[in-house]
């Protein structure tokens, strides 16, 4: 893989991140989202394209004022990794009772790219603080 190739795949990361999850634009996911992704995220459903564009539009009904902000990256071959911290209000429909609250979690992200598209990715974000700081989960003996 060339270093242009590389540099390619972290701009169509960002973008997915930054452009679709943070500002909810749903045709960034057609643009650099393969038909045939793989996705690996628990709660991503259906685990396709479509199942990403649900988690945008679940996440902005959730939390309006949602955003992203990538806070680092790696490129390794056709893999790109991705620290990021999302931030918003518990004001809309999801999790239950809107609380108000805000919370701020962090996201690690994995994806794996074929001709400049996602045709894989794997997710981690932080849901244990995000339910604490929404009040919707007790505080663990270990962090009193």
């Amino acid at each position: 893989m060339t270093e242009g190739e590389r540099d390619r795949n972290v701009a169509a990361f960002r973008r997915l991140l930054e452009e679709g999850f943070g500002a909810g634009d749903l045709a960034v996911v057609d643009e650099v989202v393969s038909a045939q992704v793989v996705e690996h995220q628990f709660g991503i459903a259906p685990a396709d394209r479509d199942g990403v564009k649900a988690a945008i539009t679940f996440l902005h009904r959730l939390a309006p004022d949602f955003r992203i902000r990538v806070e680092a990256t790696a490129a390794d071959g056709d893999l790109v990794w991705g620290r990021m911290t999302s931030r918003g209000t518990h004001t809309g429909p999801g999790l239950g009772t809107p609380t108000g609250r805000p919370f701020e979690v962090t996201v690690f992200d994995l994806c794996r790219f074929r001709d400049g598209r996602v045709v894989e990715h794997w997710g981690v974000a932080d849901r244990f603080a995000q339910l604490h700081q929404l009040g919707l989960l007790p505080v663990p003996p270990l962090a009193r």
